[in-house]
């Protein structure tokens, strides 16, 4: 049995999916622009230009549907729209899991009316609170933060609970964006306690594995930095780009730039703007060396990286996404399809003032 606290370098990795169509489309590249409820997640700051209550819902499958990931999000205004506050739950599970530790029988026998099922489920529950510092024609400013509480469970035999903070900044310079996010600034801990029977006990002891009491895993803090600028094609039409910097220092990783100091995962995204109804988009992430396709023998390494694309629809109050995105690479076949419903819920006193 054993106890022990460590650093993960991919602990609480399911907070590094992205939430929302148009997010995910862009290649995650969000920090510089986000600017609806979906900010907390990518940038608190962003809640800031929040008008109007903002509602967020998205759902979507990976691994041939054997994982689901849901999303919502909920951000009110407040103070004469100075101040926003927002709720995030994520929640991301593999269920039906079966349960072989009884399979196998005293006398070798196999039983398999022995198997039960099981879910793998995380958790995640984001408080946010964004301000405006300052507001002018040709500069603005915001600030916003994260508090998280992280849960996480695997059947009835392992739970963890987790508490960390976030850190957001934006500002606008004339027609230039720029965003800054600290995550897991308080670096993030996840608390696991264990829950075995003495029949699961010995079925452990009996095919060597180690019966853990406690332990407690650390996620280290990570800087996302983002520019952006929007261009104007017509009196009707627009195109934003975006490139964001994930900067990790917890060791190497395989990133476009990586040392044990520092590594620099960049990440760039488009949206093309037609009279603020229909959106087209697209972006790359995850840039990696892997071996070439089908090279067993030169072991020749080659660039890989994440495409997407995506389209959005804008009717009124409501906003309709889409994202098809590669979890693998360009070459590989590992393709998700995300559909995200945005819906504003406009104060009747704000729509006579208008």
């Amino acid at each position: 049995m054993a106890g022990q606290a460590q650093f993960r370098k991919y602990s609480n990795e399911f907070l590094n999916i992205g939430v929302g169509a148009r997010g995910l489309a862009m290649g995650s590249a969000q920090v510089a622009t986000v600017n609806d409820g979906t900010a907390g997640y990518w940038n608190p700051a962003g809640l800031a230009f929040v008008e109007n209550t903002n509602v967020n819902a998205m759902h979507a499958e990976y691994f041939s549907k054997i994982g689901k990931f849901d999303y919502a999000s909920l951000a009110l205004p407040l103070n004469g729209n100075k101040r926003t506050l927002g709720v995030t739950a994520l929640r991301f599970g593999v269920d039906d899991i079966p349960n072989t530790l009884f399979l196998v029988e005293p006398d070798g026998t196999i039983n398999y009316g022995n198997v039960r099922s099981f879910s793998s489920a995380d958790y995640a529950f984001i408080f946010s609170l964004a301000q405006k510092l300052k507001q002018t024609e040709k500069r603005a400013i915001q600030f916003g933060l994260n508090a998280k509480v992280i849960h996480r469970s695997v059947g009835s035999f392992a739970k963890a609970w987790g508490f960390g903070l976030d850190a957001g900044l934006q500002m606008q310079v004339k027609k230039w964006k720029f965003g800054l996010v600290g995550r897991d600034i308080s670096t993030t801990f996840n608390t696991w306690s264990f829950n075995f029977s003495e029949d699961e006990k010995e079925a452990l002891y009996l095919t060597n594995n180690d019966i853990p009491v406690r332990s407690t895993e650390m996620t280290a803090p990570r800087l996302v930095v983002g520019v952006a600028r929007e261009f104007k094609l017509s009196s009707k039409a627009s195109l934003l780009a975006e490139t964001n910097f994930d900067l990790t220092f917890d060791g190497q990783r395989n990133t476009l730039l990586s040392s044990n100091a520092i590594n620099v995962d960049p990440k760039l995204g488009l949206e093309a703007n037609i009279n603020n109804v229909l959106f087209i988009r697209g972006g790359i992430n995850n840039f990696q060396r892997a071996l070439a396709d089908k090279d067993t023998l030169n072991q020749k390494k080659v660039w890989i990286y994440q495409p997407s694309v995506g389209a959005g629809f804008k009717l009124q109050q409501v906003r309709i996404d889409y994202a098809f995105t590669n979890m693998a690479n360009q070459s590989s076949s590992l393709y998700t399809h995300v559909f995200s419903l945005q819906l504003d819920i406009v104060n009747a006193k704000k729509k006579k003032s208008k």
